[in-house]
């Protein structure tokens, strides 16, 4: 009995103090522990898709909610409340007026320019439906840089929003040079060259297309093609494949989101945080999104309070936009738990706090067509990633010595590039292999093989040059400092 006992206070005293040594020398230990479960379980189960064949897209993901959920809210914007099925049936409709035309194929491109609505989501889906690629066009872009979009990823037919048709009215006789059918989400239209779509979508059937035409074979075929402005020069056609739409669906789900959340969706849905997080990451948690056809300081937390918004997408100077707004009484009166973004300074994330309330700010690091993705799940301030010694077994990144003066890395004798030390500036790069792989972008093999630097560390290697300059402290967090070279972010 008195051995027992002492056993069990030994075994007792031996957990206490390794929790003590656990709690001073690793911290984040736990955290960092169910991070990485949640990233190897779901990067398990992309395993499985290119094993077995049977590869579940971000659109299948959609259609099994609407058969599980078709009541619930998938949308709300202003005001109106679209279900899980509305927005299946009605992009059903979409897919069933091209699919009657004949004008479309499964593998074509197609480009979408429209503003932030709902049938931004219905043509998407629609188009996917069809097996599609669909190219999202910067609304702001105008005439060379249209065409140029076009011909960079082989789109011949485009799909537009009824208020920005006019817009488009200088440009019409080149797409009708280019063989470029425009399609105008109106119900008649003056432009005889424009054909449109609403008053055939009123006829058309609400059934499903055939599952094969959107069924995909591989993680690597391109679903989207979404137009980075990063640098100089006209945009980029950053090819975004399932794999990709899938990471980043994953978002939400990884920091602790659920299907009980309310998404606020502000940003725009031609870029990737809009679409792919946030659209995406709704379906994935079978979630409720508002969508907003423009970021508003003045009405944000209005809106946050009237949708009883839990969840609320973000870019640094947004928050900074917030924080400029006359102090109101009830700031901190909201059912909001976490922002998830990016670009986010100390000082306003300290000022957002202190503002509104201890909300779980997110933070997240990575490029539309990058191979890396970063996210501070401890939501430590300043700090757009963490990292830890299992993380670097599964994604292989560096930081190397830079040269701003001469606006190049440095490499020693040997012609390789030098690590940095910990909490020294270096610039990330990241490994390409098969669990990182990158696709380029479209259109232009020599813009892709300008974001590769080859023989790194050893003859042979290629990695993708972010153009950022990082630093990893002594706690493995991650923080940007700068921009290299012509980039600007």
């Amino acid at each position: 009995m008195f051995f027992s006992l002492g056993s069990v206070t030994a075994l007792v005293a031996g957990i206490f103090a390794l929790h003590v040594v656990q709690k001073l020398c690793f911290p984040y230990f736990w955290k960092d522990v169910f991070y990485l479960v949640k990233v190897i379980r779901y990067g398990a189960r992309l395993e499985i898709f290119k094993i077995t064949s049977k590869v579940v897209t971000i659109i299948d993901r959609f259609v099994q909610q609407a058969e599980r959920i078709p009541t619930k809210p998938f949308l709300i914007y202003e005001g109106i409340t679209y279900t899980y099925q509305d927005i299946n049936e009605r992009s059903n409709k979409l897919a069933n007026v091209f699919l009657e035309q004949g004008t479309l194929k499964k593998g074509d491109s197609v480009a979408l320019l429209m503003n932030n609505e709902p049938d931004f989501i219905c043509v998407w889906f629609g188009l996917i439906k069809l097996g599609c690629a669909v190219a999202f066009l910067n609304t702001n872009i105008k005439s060379r840089s249209l065409l140029h979009c076009f011909n960079c990823c082989g789109a011949k037919t485009l799909v537009v929003g009824a208020d920005l048709l006019d817009s488009l009215e200088d440009i019409l006789p080149s797409f009708l040079e280019d063989n470029i059918s425009v399609w105008a989400m109106k119900n008649e239209s003056s432009h005889t060259e424009v054909q449109t779509l609403l008053d055939k979508m009123d006829k058309a059937s609400d059934k499903p297309t055939p599952p094969a035409l959107r069924a995909a074979t591989s993680l690597k075929a391109a679903t989207l093609y979404i137009f980075t402005s990063g640098t100089t020069g006209l945009p980029k056609a950053a090819v975004i494949t399932h794999l990709q739409s899938l990471k980043a669906a994953a978002g939400f789900w990884a920091y602790g989101g659920s299907e009980d959340d309310v998404v606020y969706i502000p940003l725009p849905l031609y870029h990737s945080a809009a679409s792919l997080i946030g659209v995406g990451g709704t379906i994935e948690m079978g979630a409720t999104c508002v969508l907003k056809k423009k970021f508003s300081a003045s009405q944000f937390w209005n809106d946050c309070r009237k949708y009883d918004v839990t969840i609320f997408q973000y870019i640094g100077e947004l928050c900074r936009y917030l924080c400029n707004q006359p102090k109101a009484e009830g700031e901190k009166k909201h059912k909001v738990h976490m922002g998830v973004g990016n670009g986010l300074r100390q000082d306003v994330w300290r000022e957002f706090h202190r503002r509104f309330g201890e909300i779980r700010m997110c933070e997240l690091y990575g490029s539309t067509e990058g191979n890396l993705c970063f996210m501070n799940h401890i939501g430590k301030i300043g700090a757009v990633g963490r990292s830890n010694f299992f993380y670097k077994l599964l994604f292989k990144y560096d930081l190397v010595r830079y040269d701003m003066v001469r606006d190049e890395p440095v490499r020693n004798s040997q012609g390789f590039c030098q690590h940095v030390n910990k909490g020294e500036t270096g610039l990330l790069l990241s490994k390409i292999g098969a669990s990182s792989p990158f696709f380029g972008y479209a259109g232009s093999k020599q813009l892709t093989e300008k974001k590769l630097m080859r023989n790194v560390f050893v003859k042979g290697d290629a990695y993708f040059n972010t153009g950022d300059l990082m630093a990893e402290d002594a706690e493995d967090f991650i923080c940007f400092k700068d921009r290299v070279g012509d980039t600007f972010r």
